[in-house]
């Protein structure tokens, strides 16, 4: 026995020891064979056509939860970059409450990942696969109990060198605008638009999965708890994507809402509605299933005496009938299956003849995150094609912000929204459209734009240039359809059409209402586009002389102007009120002519521009060089007052008064000052004096010269040319004329330069008319008084003083 003894363990220990290779090889043979010989119970057994990536069985699920430490062991470990290590570091500590954005953003990485694989496959078919890998969608999935979400999708996938590159390191000068930008506005809403959008899972999660694979490189997994490293190793433990990314976070304990369907159905529809790529979300359902009744329940039922059995002898054969066929019952079960969440089609990408009023409303108030019940002014959806093609939807708000014209020249965002072949760009591209045009809503979506480059490199693409113009034609087009729409605005009355009586309540004065919102940014405009100059003063409205209270057009105004006129009349100031009262207008309203209010400060500067619109010019009735025709007796006054203006001009010499003439625009007013063609008018001098930073020596160069004009018909003037005959030199003529002066200038809408002056010429006058002695004083007061009541705050302020010395010597102690 004992020969064979140590023969036998040995040949025992031998046996052992093969045991667990072969049981591996077994294993091994087994799970090779798995799909020939048994399907694995899935959790998407009801998926139907839908594909069925991130699928899950038993032997995945306990796989996952050793994944961790597994490939801890034979992982690398890298250290972040310092930039991005910074970055995850505010991100980490963010107080920012908005933390929806981190599923917009990988939903966003995720469209561009299967942008760049549909780009490949135009030219290689096959780099696609075969199967589900050809579907080209977004998968949204959800495990409550790990507390796990994940984003999975089919596109380009990353190597092991893209996974240390791109989620490793980034752009320095990206990752210092962002910091830079998140240090002044603290606004995390940005950091899609620095090309470090990924990072924004640490809002939510403390540990960050990636698992990618690309067509040429294997499986590999990117893990981080943003703890300033990251390990990268080959993935053996998870299922097999095929191809493509999927992204797991491991959720915080205050980030639990976004484990509920409802809140990522939200966010989605909220942000992704028009990603071009199918979105599904593995959504649980309680539907109601008929199922066979119980046997106990149907021995009960038939035990139980039925109240009409004895009554309904002839419906027995239907009973009979009835119980032939097998008993059923509702029961609530729970059922899983992907459900799509971006079903609606952009509405861009629709014709616009199939898109209604409703459709419209509802999509300019997710554009404009607008939820009241007005509805937007107006709309334009169109398709530009030829060298650059790309679609658009202009909408004119209902109004205006408050802050529209606050920061005009320096704000940067604008309210027309980029995308490019549906993935949502930037609204800071200024040169999609131009300032005055920036109350604007909508979007534009262009296949044409590069879309993975910098917003540097997007602004100086030679295609935004072409896009911007045609953007002004169709948005300048939705405005003039605007006004030409709302029978306010129409000339002929008789051809309104009966049957669209109701339309035209709806659309009457809505030109008006956007006039008063935005009509400075039209005048702006005037100011700022030459080349559509002529197509923005056909927007301009403006009350007249004859508007009756309402708005006028251009158009309106020449087609009512009086034969033989030649100029556009207009009047600046500050209120029409003022100017329906100005001197300026007597002769004016008298000969029937029509003359322009202009009541904005804007209007000053728009008209410095707008010189002339259909062949007719502008005339600014305050400034010389208005013509209403030749008066037969017009070189006889001339000569007859010849000696009075040559003795008023040298009287306001001190005054920079360039000349004295007659007026041909004065009917009751005495006289006026005018101010020379190209220099600055009465209104236009106050607007610059008013100016924070104004530099009154610098503005002498632009007031323009002043020339007094007298009315040769009014008895004052022809009583001081009497005066001035007689008497050149009367001391009281040349203070009659210096207060007529004064008084015009004022009148005229002058700043008068000395007030103390002119109020001492009119006292003056007034002692006259009242018979009062020029010399007489005024009565001084009682100098005893004022010494006594001088004496009383001294004795007064002697307790005051010493009691609160008292409380400060208090307050020592």
């Amino acid at each position: 026995m004992r020969k064979w003894t140590i023969p036998s363990v040995l040949l025992l220990l031998c046996l052992l020891s093969l045991l667990p290779d072969q049981g591996r090889k077994l294993q091994a043979n087994a799970e090779a064979n798995s799909d020939e010989l048994v399907d694995p119970p899935k959790v998407e057994e009801k998926i139907g056509a839908v594909p069925n990536g991130l699928s899950t069985d038993s032997d995945v699920a306990k796989r996952e939860a050793e994944s961790m430490s597994k490939r801890r062991g034979n992982a690398q470990q890298f250290e972040f970059q310092a930039e991005v290590s910074r970055l995850m570091d505010i991100i980490i500590h963010s107080l920012y409450s908005n933390k929806d954005i981190f599923l917009r953003e990988l939903i966003s990485n995720a469209s561009d990942a299967l942008d760049k694989i549909r780009f490949l496959s135009l030219t290689d078919k096959e780099i696609l696969g075969e199967g589900d890998n050809t579907k080209l969608e977004i998968q949204i999935k959800l495990d409550k109990e790990k507390r796990i979400l994940s984003i999975h999708d089919r596109g380009i996938g990353m190597t092991k060198e893209d996974l240390i590159k791109n989620l490793g390191t980034i752009a320095k000068s990206g990752t210092s605008a962002f910091v830079e930008k998140m240090q002044t506005s603290g606004d995390l809403n940005l950091i899609g638009q620095f090309g470090v959008g990924f990072y924004s899972v640490y809002l939510v999660a403390d540990n960050v999965e990636v698992i990618s694979k690309h067509n040429d490189d294997k499986q590999h997994v990117w893990e981080s708890k943003a703890d300033g490293s990251f390990v990268v190793s080959e993935d053996t433990f998870n299922e097999p994507l095929g191809r493509g990314t999927e992204i797991r976070l491991h959720l915080r304990e205050e980030a639990g809402e976004y484990l509920e369907e409802s809140k990522l159905k939200d966010l989605v529809k909220r942000y992704s509605e028009f990603i071009n790529f199918p979105i599904y979300i593995w959504s649980t359902k309680e539907v109601d299933v008929e199922v066979p009744a119980d046997e106990e329940e149907e021995e009960s039922s038939e035990s139980t005496p039925s109240e009409e059995e004895t009554e309904e002898d002839a419906e027995k054969n239907e009973d009979e009938d009835a119980e032939k066929k097998p008993k059923t019952k509702t029961v609530k079960e729970t059922s899983q299956e992907w459900e799509l969440l971006n079903d609606v089609k952009a509405i861009w990408l629709r014709n616009p003849k199939e898109v209604t009023e409703e459709e419209y409303a509802k999509f300019y108030q997710t554009l404009a995150k607008d939820f009241s019940e007005e509805k937007p002014l107006s709309w334009s959806h169109f398709t530009a094609e030829g060298d650059v093609e790309f679609k658009a939807v202009l909408f004119v708000p209902p109004k205006a912000p408050h802050d529209l014209y606050e920061s005009y020249y320096n704000a940067n965002k604008s309210n027309l929204k980029l995308y490019v072949r549906r993935v949502f760009i930037s609204d800071e591209f200024d040169e999609l459209l131009p300032k005055y045009l920036s109350f604007l809503m909508g979007l534009v979506d262009s296949d044409t734009l590069p879309l993975n480059v910098s917003r540097e490199m997007l602004q100086a693409h030679s295609s935004l240039k072409t896009i911007k113009k045609k953007l002004i034609r169709k948005a300048l087009d939705m405005i003039r359809k605007l006004a030409e729409e709302d029978p306010d605005e129409s000339n002929d009355k008789a051809k309104k059409d009966v049957e669209k009586s109701d339309d035209d309540d709806e659309k009457r004065g809505q030109y008006t209402r956007f006039w008063n919102e935005f009509g400075k940014s039209i005048k702006l405009g005037i100011i700022e586009d030459a080349a559509n100059r002529n197509r923005l003063a056909k927007l301009l409205r403006f009350e007249s002389t004859k508007s009756d209270g309402k708005l006028t057009s251009l158009d309106q105004y020449i087609s009512r102007m009086k034969s033989g006129q030649k100029d556009i009349f207009y009047l600046t100031g500050t209120s029409k009120e003022q100017l329906d009262n100005s001197p300026f207008l007597e002769r004016l309203k008298k000969k029937g002519y029509e003359v322009i209010f202009f009541t904005d400060p804007v209007d000053e500067y728009l008209m410095q521009y707008l010189m002339d619109y259909e062949d007719k010019k502008f005339q600014n009735v305050s400034k010389e060089g208005l013509k209403l025709g030749k008066d037969s007796k017009d070189k006889e006054l001339k000569e007859s007052y010849k000696e009075l203006t040559k003795w008023w001009k040298g009287a306001l010499a001190s005054d920079n008064v360039d000349d004295v003439k007659l007026s041909n625009r004065l009917a009751d007013t005495p006289c006026v000052v005018v101010t020379s063609k190209f220099g600055w008018s009465a209104n236009m001098e106050k607007i610059m004096q008013s100016q924070t930073l104004s530099d009154s020596a610098k503005q002498a160069y632009m007031r323009g010269k002043r020339v007094l004009e007298i009315n040769p018909r009014h008895p004052i003037i022809k009583e001081l040319r009497e005066r001035v005959v007689k008497n050149p030199e009367d001391e009281s003529v040349k203070h009659t004329a210096q207060l007529i002066y004064q008084t015009a200038l004022m009148e005229s809408g002058f700043v008068l330069p000395d007030p103390k002056d002119f109020a001492s010429r009119i006292y003056s006058s007034v002692k006259s008319s009242l018979n009062i002695n020029p010399d007489a004083t005024v009565e001084e007061e009682d100098d005893t008084e004022e010494a006594a009541e001088a004496e009383t705050p001294a004795n007064d302020a002697t307790p005051e003083y010493e009691a609160a010395n008292a409380d400060s010597l208090k307050d020592e102690l």
